[in-house]
């Protein structure tokens, strides 16, 4: 996932830590974890060095307050949480990153076919040649194996695209009434007066 297409994990902590009101409170394990996972991410990304990950997962496994943990990952997460992205999203804008989202899935499950299989056909090729590169000796055609469980994968999503556009569009609607509820569930009680 590149730095812009990084997911916007405000909403996932307790509480929104860059809230100021929310700074001094006590970071719970959750809170932790989602930092944690941040800076996993950006590190699977490249967008971390090794010392970098390691320095600041420190820090993130020992935050006392939810203030300690925006400064680790300000520079790896969108400002903008994720809900309220959505939130403002018409029907057509949810169906439209529901496409793109299955076109994603397509993408890596023809590249899951492609390079497995270049791989494995090099392997048995190079296996059949021996010693002698003058002469090969065909054995069994096993990289077809490999072919058939990672093609099933692709034939799967392009068969299913329908299913995995709507159920892709159901969650982020899902997603969207959550950011839409979220400002209501967020404002202080006001409980009336008993006299």
């Amino acid at each position: 996932m590149s730095p812009s297409g990084a997911s916007a994990p405000w909403c996932d902590f307790t509480q929104d830590p860059r809230s100021p009101h929310a700074a001094a409170l006590r970071a719970s394990d959750r809170d932790r974890d989602v930092a944690l996972g941040v800076l996993s991410e950006a590190y699977a990304d490249g967008r971390l060095t090794r010392e970098e990950y390691d320095e600041r997962a420190g820090a993130a496994a020992a935050a006392k307050t939810l203030g300690d943990l925006p400064p680790l990952i300000l520079d790896l997460a969108p400002q903008t949480p994720s809900g309220a992205q959505l939130s403002t999203g018409t029907s057509e804008a949810l169906h439209a990153k529901a496409v793109e989202h299955w076109r994603c899935r397509r993408r890596r499950a023809l590249t899951g076919l492609l390079i497995p299989t270049v791989i494995c056909w090099a392997i048995w090729v190079m296996s059949g040649l021996g010693s002698h590169a003058a002469t090969f000796h065909a054995g069994f055609p096993w990289p077809l194996f490999v072919m058939l469980g990672t093609g099933a994968h692709l034939t799967r999503v392009l068969v299913n695209r329908q299913v995995i556009v709507e159920t892709e569009q159901r969650r982020l609607e899902k997603r969207q009434r959550k950011a839409l509820e979220r400002p209501r569930s967020s404002r202080p009680c006001h409980r009336p007066d008993a006299g």
